[in-house]
């Protein structure tokens, strides 16, 4: 039971997750992309931090959209 409501809320957060990833990523080259890399970013960092993710794995997610971002900013500059 207790492990069921655990699996619940990290499924949330997994979610959640993949939902501001992907926002940020689409909102890459846009204005308000800065505002949606820090947002992902967060919710990448909180997610490591409650132990719902590998720390590893946050930080590797988290270069990837940055390299993302850059590239982008690189292109239109």
């Amino acid at each position: 039971l207790t492990n069921a409501k655990a699996a619940e809320r990290n499924k949330a957060v997994r979610s959640e997750i993949k939902t501001r990833v992907k926002s940020a990523v689409k909102a890459i080259g846009s204005d308000e992309s800065e505002a949606a890399l820090l947002l992902a970013v967060k919710k990448l960092d909180k997610a490591a931090a409650k132990g719902v993710i590998h720390p590893n794995q946050a930080a590797r997610r988290k270069s990837r959209l940055m390299a993302k971002g850059n590239s982008a900013a690189n292109a239109a500059g």
